[in-house]
């Protein structure tokens, strides 16, 4: 195929070696001839460096350098380009000028596909004279290595596009998931959960931004905590896709962006790019963690409520502290001098200790999912001695088996604790574009494992924990809370309902139709 790309920056330069090592002829084209140079000489140090590491021959390097066509006008005609890609910058009206030209340029055969990330493509298909010839083929950065691209049809697009656009993205080796022409589009609309739940996280004093970091990571299994990935994408940037795709979903709650990113974006906090952000200098990462000095031979008391969703965990938890050496209570009621530790689902430890009489100084929460690493979190309400929390700090990091201690974290009581509320709403954002079918749920999970790097997929996360594990959560956190960001969605309540994986896309009407 001859593929014509317009614009030479960082994604057009991408795109232009990913298709020209696949064996496509590439014609590059900038309003700035210096753009093109520079962006060939780019992509050849790629594919030099490519060779050195031995992942390309060197004669398919001088067969991929070959392909790539240097264009001086990016409107000149070309009666045998089959695709054209537009890669400039994030404006409909320059979008709408480069197709326009375009357009009047190239044959009425030729294909038109935007990279756009966040501007409607039945917008932009909108300036043309037909609309139809276009869509979306939204890249992700660095274009070679992240291997999975968004097919987005317009509402006017050619039913033949879609497929024509997944044959050449899978051709050349990426994966390609077709998406709803809404905002966000898939991976940056599902990206919203887990840091807009951070920033609620923060904004209640839960925890501070290292340690919800580090609970993402070693609970949860992330690769980035949401805060180092906020530093690192830059919060300017990510303030404004939260914002936008807020009002695109017309003040979707579960979308509902933070009041404390406008005041850090004015004031240049926006992370490694202006050498400050949520660490203060744009450093890569959380600060050492305070040393445990608490009482670890103190006795524990673990409250034991019989519900399903806790009770595996509270075994689990009571037999790893015992083979630790930890004196654990058994009895209808704690001792004097236990620390008493309350596995908390979706709920908050002080309704604990108000319903149970727990003595209030020393009961405290601990998480009950399983964690990814040698993490544990313990969560402190307002009535907490510190000097009973430091000692169950000490109790709760006391290892078993290997020797290796455990880390653990410490946050505000709240409901869920802080893994909990991250995982209910990275679930239920991912649950809630499957229930609009803006995806397909293969689409969602792949397209988050691999554009996000996530452990898995929300719809598989959620279906590791179980659907009706994960409906009594978001139910325990919404009649906790009352904030309709926890609220369950239809997807989890019906699958949890009819016993099915939340995996599982269910009958369509359509399906039933012919």
């Amino acid at each position: 195929m001859r593929i014509r790309i317009v614009g030479a920056g960082a994604m057009g330069r991408g795109i232009a070696q990913w298709a020209a090592s696949a064996g496509h002829t590439v014609e590059l084209a900038d309003v700035r001839p210096e753009a093109v140079r520079e962006a060939l000489g780019f992509v050849a140090s790629m594919l030099d460096r490519a060779v050195a590491k031995g992942r390309m021959s060197a004669a398919d390097r001088e067969a991929s350098v070959a392909r790539l066509v240097p264009l001086a006008d990016p409107w000149a005609a070309g009666p045998h380009v089959e695709l054209v890609i537009e890669a400039v910058r994030e404006d409909l009206e320059t979008k709408a000028e480069v197709f326009g030209k375009l357009e009047r340029a190239l044959p009425a055969s030729t294909v038109f596909a935007t990279n756009t990330s966040s501007l409607s493509v039945t917008r932009i298909a909108a300036t043309l004279q037909d609309p139809t010839r276009l869509a979306g083929l939204h890249f992700f950065n660095p274009v070679p290595l992240m291997r999975i691209v968004e097919v987005v049809p317009g509402a006017a697009t050619r039913p033949e596009i879609p497929a024509l656009l997944t044959a050449l993205v899978e051709g050349c080796g990426h994966r390609a998931v077709t998406v709803a022409d809404t905002p966000g589009f898939l991976v940056n609309h599902a990206g919203r959960g887990l840091v807009t739940e951070a920033l609620a996280l923060l904004e209640e004093s839960v925890a501070e931004p290292a340690e919800i970091d580090r609970i993402a990571r070693d609970v949860l299994g992330l690769r980035m905590g949401p805060f180092e990935l906020m530093d690192l994408t830059g919060l300017d940037v990510t303030a404004a896709v939260i914002d936008s795709i807020w009002l695109g979903f017309r003040h979707e709650d579960r979308l509902r962006p933070s009041f404390l990113t406008p005041n850090r974006v004015a004031a240049g906090l926006h992370g490694r790019k202006t050498g400050r952000g949520w660490y203060g200098d744009g450093a890569s990462g959380p600060a050492p963690e305070s040393p445990v000095t608490g009482d670890g031979e103190r006795p524990v008391f673990l409250v034991r409520g019989g519900r399903p969703e806790t009770a595996a965990y509270e075994e689990e938890l009571a037999g790893a502290l015992e083979a630790a050496g930890v004196r654990i209570e058994r009895g209808a009621r704690p001792s004097a001098e236990a620390v008493v530790l309350v596995p908390v689902w979706g709920t908050a430890v002080s309704a604990a200790v108000a319903a149970d009489g727990l003595p209030r100084e020393r009961t405290f929460g601990v998480e009950v999912l399983p964690a990814a690493g040698r993490r544990r979190v313990l969560a402190v309400t307002a009535a907490g001695d510190a000097t009973a929390a430091r000692d169950a700090r000490a109790v709760l990091a006391r290892a078993a088996g290997d020797g290796e201690p455990y880390a653990v974290s410490v946050v505000r009581d709240t409901a869920g604790s802080v893994a909990q509320r991250l995982l209910s709403s990275v679930v239920a954002v991912g649950c809630s574009i499957a229930e609009r079918s803006l995806a397909a749920p293969a689409d969602i999970d792949l397209a988050v494992t691999t554009g996000l790097g996530y452990p898995a997929g929300p719809l598989a996360w959620g279906e590791r924990v179980g659907a009706v594990r994960m409906l009594a959560l978001q139910r325990a956190l919404h009649a906790t809370t009352g904030d309709p960001r926890h609220r369950p969605t239809r997807w989890v309540t019906e699958r949890a309902a009819l016993g099915l994986a939340l995996t599982d896309p269910g009958t369509s009407p359509a399906d039933c139709l012919g």
